[in-house]
């Protein structure tokens, strides 16, 4: 048939027609790599089938010129039309010659099962698939444009048994992935018309796997990971497979390590009566002995060396692939074979040509506020910087400080680092009208409260007197990336509002720099003025990870903004998602349980839903680890409704909060549940749920089956965490586990103070938490070590990381999973992470030299 190539005879001038995938694999297949053969249904076929079905289905009738009409900020209409056409699409029937094509493939195959891959390729805006013929050189390798902008694995495979029915299903699953509900959303949020995209899929046959893992080359070095059974173990973050350091040159294995595999995943196709939607896939635990066992054998490891060293003399100095070592049943011997290339260093998603343009929806869209400070251009004065003419709060004319002058006012904390020069605003007393600070004024206050973030979004800066580097002041700034100094005595009492000033985040200094020179003192009530608009100066990092780690690296978030900036960065998805300052743009003042109240929770829902889905299909398919909400009644006065504060706690740190509260007022914790179930009916799988402060195995319990009665635990990919920051959990854990918790994230702010009975609020306790303490280590360690036996991965979130480098080197050695930090400290922590995984693999080579130890690679394939 016209709409089916045989993958070993694909011509680069036919890349249109069957995508990046199928184009890349075909001509490693033609130069004689070990490459399993297949078929590609072309990309022309799927829209063949949609106009035929388009006859007689007026939603599908103007695709693919149209968006559908779908408004992507309405979660029940996107995932209602999502549904429709999916539901349509794979109960329609394919063209006879495709069917009998697809029946003589189940024939002649030998293999148990077919995989079907999406194979993408996208055309300009405008051409169509006819008239952009995407000629490529046939001596290399091309990498379409459609990876630089399409996060990995936003379109599924499909594995199937080989039947004739089930391949007729899997292909319209594939075709039908280009309308799920997430899929629309992102075509729409980056300007990707349905006609730009041509979906072609790449049908080979299947074994159960043996191993599975990949192959990175980044010039002279090349990195091997391995675990066992198929891939999706290690694509679900569920293992950390085995590690090799080759030198391309010459071969040599210069650093092994031993990864920590639990489980693997294999193909169930033992009834003769398989459903047709039954998973093919099923995880099964690994023995104790394969566990401590190298995946790979020295046999197969040379194979992927020599291809590696093959792929570098014909195609390309780095490239990424991923192989599967199988038994097939033409074969006595396991094949290694490569399932996807790519001839550009692999990233995970590297997002740095993402168009991020302002959007009229509430989804996704960017502001004019926020983050904007960060990036101001100061002198080079070793002490007060000269303010720039863009400054906020400058005139035009440059204005040149003088440092004998401007002698520095203030000292206190760095809590978030940057400079800026502008207006102070200084808020004492009773007067904290947020909302009257002037767009790029910098905020002057005894304290913030998580509940002013709304407020903060356009200011230029944040001084405190009180609070400590954990405190909110210093959370949200660096959520926001604006400069921030706390714990500087007095700085109410000795500035006015309208002075023009100085803030140096990075060192905890505030200069004052006068009223009349350059910097005109501006009041705050006159019917002349308006808010001024700063300038978005973001830029998306240029961050080279030329080391790959094991250990993955998550970030903290809380803002949709923010998103802008991971751009680049070598992060494995959001370790916190902080709950409480997400939703407080949407709740108007109202605690959740006064929208309960009122009858409104299904619009509550619906807000909260959307401002997850934007986190977790930006992230997809890297996890998005959701802290359901921890309100203390002091921090946040603004929400009225909340019934269960009656009167102020003594101790609010200690008081109703974390899961405790849940228990009280299970109505506004089944609220969030909603919300998590409603991102989950949009296809996105990689929404994980935390529970914070969790005091005792009852609560957990309780939420737990709060949890299942929503229908969560239903999601195959779903897991339930709890915050490991009460100190009861370092003698409850293996009861938590039995209870059913998944994985721990140990909160370090809560757990210091608690451990050492210090106020991390107050700037006095500081020495006791700034640092690390040795019973904060001892304790973290105990964690780490009772998660690895019981089985759980372990993750670390809080300041305790930044504040003490020399941590990170304790956590990779005792074993810690991920660590999570905020977004500034991503590169810091990245370059962190890799010396101490490279001291690590250094010691264990040196003393396998030596005959100290360690098994050797490979001894059971």
């Amino acid at each position: 048939m016209d709409n089916l190539y045989s993958l070993d005879l694909i011509q680069p001038s036919e890349y249109p027609f069957v995508g990046n995938e199928a184009l890349n694999l075909s001509q490693l297949l033609q130069r004689d790599y070990p490459v399993v053969p297949g078929f590609v249904v072309s990309a022309k076929a799927l829209w063949e089938f949609i106009a035929i079905l388009g006859e007689s289905e007026p939603l599908l009738a103007d695709l693919p010129s149209s968006y559908l009409y779908v408004d992507v900020d309405n979660p029940r209409q996107l995932q209602q039309v999502a549904q429709q056409i999916r539901h349509k699409i794979q109960g329609a029937t394919l063209a006879s010659v495709l069917a009998s094509t697809l029946s003589e493939i189940a024939e002649t195959t030998l293999a148990p099962a077919t995989i079907f891959h999406p194979s993408l390729s996208m055309t300009s805006p405008g051409s169509g698939i006819e008239e952009d013929t995407g000629k490529t050189e046939v001596g290399r390798l091309e990498q379409p444009q459609i990876f630089s902008t399409l996060p990995d694995k936003i379109l599924g495979s499909y594995i199937c048994p080989r039947q004739p029915l089930a391949m007729e299903l899997s292909l319209k699953q594939v075709w039908a992935e280009l309308f799920r509900a997430r899929s629309q959303f992102y075509w729409q949020r980056h300007s990707i018309g349905l006609q730009q995209l041509n979906l072609a899929v790449l049908i080979q046959p299947m074994w159960d796997a043996i191993a599975s893992g990949t192959l990175q080359i980044n010039q002279a070095e090349g990195y091997i990971q391995a675990t066992w059974g198929l891939g999706t173990a290690w694509a679900k973050g569920e293992v950390v497979p085995d590690y090799y350091q080759i030198e391309i040159e010459t071969g040599i294995v210069l650093a092994s390590r031993l990864g920590r595999k639990t489980r693997a995943y294999g193909l169930c196709l033992e009834a003769d009566s398989l459903s047709l939607t039954q998973n093919t896939v099923q995880a099964y635990l690994l023995s104790e002995e394969q566990q401590k066992q190298y995946t790979l054998k020295d046999k197969y490891l040379q194979q992927l060396i020599t291809i590696s060293q093959r792929l570098v003399a014909d195609i390309s100095p780095s490239f990424s692939l991923e192989w599967t070592l199988w038994q097939t049943s033409e074969n006595s011997e396991p094949q290694l074979q490569i399932t996807k290339f790519s001839p550009e260093t692999g990233q995970k998603w590297d997002a740095s040509q993402l168009r991020l343009e302002p959007s009229h929806h509430s989804v996704g869209s960017t502001t004019s506020y926020g983050k904007l400070f960060t990036s101001l251009q100061v002198g080079s004065l070793p002490n007060v910087p000269k303010a720039s003419s863009d400054s906020i709060g400058s005139n035009s004319s440059e204005h040149t400080v003088n440092p004998s002058m401007t002698p520095m006012l203030v000292r206190g904390l760095p809590a978030a680092p940057g400079r800026v020069t502008a207006t102070a605003h200084v808020i004492s007393g009773e007067g904290k009208n947020v909302s009257a600070i002037l767009s790029g004024r910098i905020l002057v206050a005894q304290s913030v409260s998580p509940d002013w973030l709304p407020g903060l979004k356009h200011v230029a800066a944040i001084i405190t007197e009180q609070g400590g580097i954990t405190s909110h002041a210093g959370i949200i700034a660096r959520e926001l990336g604006i400069p921030c100094v706390v714990g500087a005595a007095g700085i109410t009492q000795i500035l006015e509002t309208g002075e023009s000033i100085l803030v140096d985040g990075g060192q905890g200094e505030v200069y004052r720099l006068g009223t009349k020179q350059g910097f005109p003192v501006e009041k705050l009530h006159g019917s002349g003025l308006r808010k001024r608009k700063a300038k978005v100066n973001f830029q998306a990092s240029n961050f080279q990870n030329t080391f790959p780690i094991a250990t993955q690296l998550l970030v903290n978030l809380s803002q949709p903004d923010s998103l802008e900036k991971i751009v680049g960065l070598p992060v494995d998805g959001v370790g916190l998602l902080r709950s409480e300052l997400m939703m407080l743009e949407i709740l108007n003042n109202l605690h959740p349980s006064q929208w309960h109240r009122q009858g409104h929770e299904r619009e509550l829902v619906e807000r909260l839903a959307q401002l997850i889905v934007q986190f977790t299909v930006t992230l997809a398919p890297r996890p998005v680890f959701y802290r359901s909400t921890d309100w203390r009644s002091h921090e946040f006065p603004s929400l009225s409704g909340d019934h269960l504060v009656t009167e102020a706690e003594v101790n609010p740190m200690l008081g109703l909060r974390g899961t405790r509260r849940y228990l009280s007022d299970p109505a506004s914790f089944d609220l969030e549940l909603a919300a998590l179930q409603e991102v989950y009916a949009y296809g996105c799988r990689n929404l994980r749920l935390i529970l914070p402060f969790v005091r005792t195995v009852e609560e957990f319990t309780f939420c737990r089956r709060r949890v299942e009665q929503v229908g969560l635990t239903d999601n195959p990919d779903f897991q339930l965490w709890i915050m490991a920051e009460v100190p009861s959990v370092l003698f409850l854990l293996p009861d938590y586990v039995k209870a059913g918790v998944q994985g721990i994230s140990i909160g370090t702010n809560d757990l210091t103070q608690l451990l050492l009975g210090a106020d991390r609020e107050q700037r006095q306790l500081e020495t006791l938490v700034g640092g690390c303490h040795p019973v904060v280590k001892q304790a973290i360690q105990q964690l780490i070590e009772m998660a690895k036996e019981a089985g759980i991965p372990c993750s670390i979130c809080g300041q305790a990381t930044v504040q003490d480098p020399e941590l990170i080197d304790l956590l990779v050695q005792w074993g810690i999973t991920s660590i999570s930090v905020d977004v500034k400290d991503v590169e810091a922590t990245y370059q962190a992470i890799t010396r101490a995984e490279q001291r690590l693999l250094l010691e264990a080579a040196r003393n396998k030299s030596k005959g100290l130890g360690g098994k050797g690679k490979g001894e059971n394939i």
